[in-house]
């Protein structure tokens, strides 16, 4: 029994994980292990946040692509057992932890949302049918599999430098076929609204592309960022995809979220559905959206957005 294992990519979505992993340990009395890619001091930091065991992933040449990491991981899974093992849901995660249970010859629940131990088993939960519907799973194999979406947990706080654990380090990987040529980022065009503490969205609600300005003003005087509903992006192509928001788009956890024009559908308000205060302007009074908003207005957003952007900056200058 090697207890739960985490890993991330990065560090941040290794402190989340940390989170929840030190949660289930604690519930059935066992240890907590990390992996770091290639960094013996990100690997001392996960100790210091509750890691009792960290291994340390050699650092990758240029051409290797982070997949070389699976036969690896999976091995020293294959010799420890763990009980849990779960892996951030990144494009690369994703794809590693698939690996790593097709090597293990186990089960993997993806995109968990929620997860307890319930008699002695871990229990996750993850959304189907666009959120219309909350799915319970339970792998009778070992170990237990998932991945979780970033920002789903909230990051581990209680940092303690004098904390002690075991740190262990692999050998250098070995050479795979698969090498990366050449490394192309896609451009973007904005800012990540996943990390923004105020976000306003705009809807279908807004009429013309040129009537983003309405809505990017008041996101300037509030001092954060434009997002926008799937359609906006995908369909009428006036903001790039890297700002829609919902269950195929980003996860937003926003200190307030502002909803210009949109109606609500579950498949936008699954990625909200976090956001510490959630406020709403749409001239349609039944709006689904209504039924989740801390504080709404009924009103038309072309009349409303510029008189509250005026007031907004009136008093900033008080």
């Amino acid at each position: 029994m090697a207890g739960v294992w985490v890993f991330a990519e990065n560090y941040e979505h290794g402190l989340e994980l940390l989170q929840i992993g030190r949660s289930l340990a604690d519930k059935t009395g066992v240890e907590l292990t990390a992996f770091a890619c290639g960094d013996k001091e990100v690997g001392q930091q996960y100790i210091y946040y509750g890691a009792h065991q960290v291994f340390i992933l050699p650092p990758l040449a240029e051409d290797q692509p982070l997949e070389t990491y699976v036969p690896a991981i999976a091995e020293v899974a294959r010799q420890e057992d763990p009980d849990i093992f779960l892996f951030a849901a990144t494009l690369r995660g994703k794809e590693i932890a698939a690996r790593v249970a097709a090597r293990l010859n186990t089960g993997l629940c993806s995109e968990c949302i929620e997860l307890d131990i319930k008699d002695n088993k871990l229990e996750m939960k993850r959304v189907l049918y666009g959120g219309a519907a909350l799915q319970t799973i339970i792998c009778k194999t070992r170990p237990q599999m998932a991945t979780i979406p970033v920002h789903t947990f909230t990051s581990v706080t209680d940092l303690d430098n004098t904390r002690q654990g075991i740190i262990k380090e692999f050998d250098p990987i070995s050479s795979t076929p698969v090498k990366v040529r050449d490394r192309q980022p896609r451009a973007q065009e904005s800012g990540d609204i996943t990390r923004s503490r105020v976000l306003v969205c705009v809807g279908r609600g807004v009429e013309k592309e040129e009537d983003l300005k309405l809505a990017r003003e008041l996101a300037e005087i509030l001092g954060g960022d434009l997002a926008c509903t799937r359609p906006i992006a995908e369909e009428l192509h006036w903001m790039p995809q890297e700002t829609y928001i919902g269950l195929s788009g980003q996860t937003v956890k926003p200190e307030l979220y502002i909803g210009l024009g949109i109606s609500g559908q579950i498949q936008h308000t699954t990625g909200i559905r976090d956001s510490r205060i959630i406020c709403t302007i749409n001239k349609d009074e039944d709006a689904p959206i209504f039924k989740i908003s801390d504080y709404g207005i009924v009103g038309d957003l072309y009349k409303v957005v510029p008189f509250l952007s005026q007031e907004l900056a009136r008093l900033k200058k008080k």
